[in-house]
């Protein structure tokens, strides 16, 4: 920028007409560093004591300085204030705590104080410049951009996007993907900040939305939000799914993304570098929204356990290796796609288990309720899992099994109650022993056995337990010495609690302990777990 010409105060509009064409920035704000620059100036010839400011007609360039003056009944500093004789000799209007404007001559520039307002004026251009890119793309985050490879970075890759520049970070471009200076390259807007350097502009290639928008614009339905994209979970360069559903009934949502004879689902694969995409019908029943995240293999059991947002799966023998996938590919992505952690058992490996449990339970029934093998297998084959299942059952649901009359199940009953009465007396001993406060036991959903797993963990006061994470009861994972997720057994680890239950507990915990209000809502509880915790 030639600002010599600028600092002799010649064609000032002609030289911010053209800056602010270069930069795509306000005639105005070119100006104001131009005045700020003189004023810098002033204030070096003049003195920087001195309250200057200048100003350029917008419309003849003309230049004004000025020195300001504050009108004072007694003048302590003559650089800033002016007395009131003096400022109504000038105007006889003049009151005190009025500003009067001594207009000051022209500044002759010299080199150095041309070179200072260059400074000046290149940084507050640049700075406009960025505030003008950020203002201009933190509103299209979430779209997608064209741009031309200007430079590669340490593996990442700078793109030329016209009126600024975005980056693409190594981990967010597609494995074995290489670009070259001057390559075309669409990506996805993910993220955009105020950085020290100036607005950054961060790109993605290997982001989930970055399919779903590249679908967007190859499938029109989809553009007009007939068809909608539920889910998405990628592989980047390898294997994506994608749920979709249709707002129209006559409309198939799956037919529509792959296009005729699969020109549009082509279109998809071809940016991704040969990513192949599943397209599958999403469901709001998630049994089966997961049996079709799992295509192509084919399943022949789903079993939900919505506490632990885990199911389990059941496939034909035949049928296991495609449902995993190579490398377990298949079943990560479906459980990425549905939100569930999916667990994979081939029918022998199930009905292997079950005989297991079975024999299992059939063995508990005969040790503790002292009845012979026909009767445990009787009940463990009608679903009761635990002696509390029979202990606490309706006893017209235990006298309606086969086999069974009022009698016996009275019977079954007592005999279950005087055992778990046993157990808790042996738990209540052991707890006592370990030295294990009353009050932990009377905390709601604390039984006696899990009072002892807890004096054993060195949780022995209510503050002990009132000072628990939901991790320190259910165990978590950490990273070990090896950067191997190690796992950390937590104190009720072996009750299936789920973490709803855990964090119930501490905070009746903390409740009875008067840490916390019975009343407090859910974020007030969270609130006070995090400061405790």
């Amino acid at each position: 920028m030639a600002f010599g010409v600028a600092a002799n105060r010649l064609e000032l509009l002609q030289i911010a007409d053209a800056v602010a064409r270069d930069k795509s920035i306000d005639k105005a704000v070119v100006l104001a560093a131009m005045e700020e620059a003189m004023q810098r100036a002033a204030k070096q010839h003049y003195g920087a004591e001195n309250e200057i400011k200048v100003d350029i007609d917008a419309k003849t360039g003309e230049t004004h300085v000025s020195r300001y003056l504050h009108v004072v009944e007694q003048v302590e500093n003559n650089k800033i204030e002016i007395s009131l004789e003096d400022a109504r000799a000038r105007n006889p209007a003049a009151q005190v705590g009025d500003i009067i404007a001594e207009t000051l001559p022209p500044i002759d520039f010299n080199r150095i104080n041309a070179q200072n307002a260059k400074q000046v004026i290149v940084q507050k251009v640049r700075d406009a410049e960025r505030e003008r890119q950020y203002e201009e793309f933190k509103d299209r985050i979430g779209e997608i951009v064209h741009g031309i490879v200007k430079r590669s970075e340490f593996g990442s890759v700078v793109v030329d996007l016209g009126r600024a520049e975005g980056v693409v970070r190594r981990d967010e471009m597609i494995p074995r993907e290489s670009f070259r200076v001057g390559d075309r390259i669409r990506a996805y807007i993910y993220d955009v900040r105020r950085e020290a350097r100036g607005p950054q502009i961060f790109l993605s290639r290997s982001h989930p939305q970055f399919m779903v928008r590249l679908f967007a614009q190859e499938v029109p339905e989809i553009y007009d939000g007939i068809i909608e994209i539920r889910a998405v979970a990628r592989d980047p360069g390898s294997r994506a799914k994608i749920g979709v559903i249709s707002k129209d009934s006559s409309i198939d949502p799956v037919g529509a993304c792959v296009g005729m004879r699969g020109v549009r689902v082509q279109a998809v694969v071809q940016e991704l570098q040969g990513e192949r995409i599943d397209i599958i019908p999403w469901s709001a029943d998630p049994a089966t929204f997961i049996v079709n995240a799992l295509a192509p293999a084919e399943v022949s059991k789903v079993v939900l356990d919505e506490d632990t947002h885990r199911v389990e799966v059941v496939v034909p023998d035949e049928q296991l290796s495609l449902a995993i996938g190579r490398r377990g590919q298949n079943v990560r992505l479906a459980s990425q796609l549905t939100g569930w952690q999916i667990d994979i058992l081939t029918e022998a490996e199930e009905s292997e288990r079950r005989q297991k449990e079975f024999a299992e339970r059939t063995k508990l029934y005969m040790e503790t309720l002292d009845v012979d093998e026909t009767v445990a297998q009787l009940l463990a084959s009608e679903g009761f899992a635990t002696i509390e299942d029979v202990a606490y059952v309706p006893l017209n649901e235990l006298a309606a099994v086969e086999g069974f009359d009022e009698e016996t199940a009275q019977e079954l009953q007592s005999r279950a109650l005087e055992f778990i009465e046993a157990r808790n007396k042996e738990m209540d001993d052991k707890r006592l022993a370990l030295g294990v406060e009353d009050a932990v036991v009377e905390v709601p959903g604390i039984t006696p056995a899990m009072a002892v797993a807890l004096g054993e963990a060195g949780i022995k006061t209510l503050e002990d337990l009132a000072g628990c994470a939901t991790d320190d009861l259910l165990g978590y994972y950490e990273t070990g010495k090896d950067k191997e997720r190690v796992r950390v057994a937590g104190a009720l680890e072996g009750f299936n609690l789920s973490s709803d239950d855990a964090n119930a507990i501490v905070m009746k915990a903390r409740v009875k302990a008067g840490w916390i209000e019975e009343a407090a809502d859910e974020p007030a509880e969270e609130a006070a777990e995090e400061s405790i915790a």
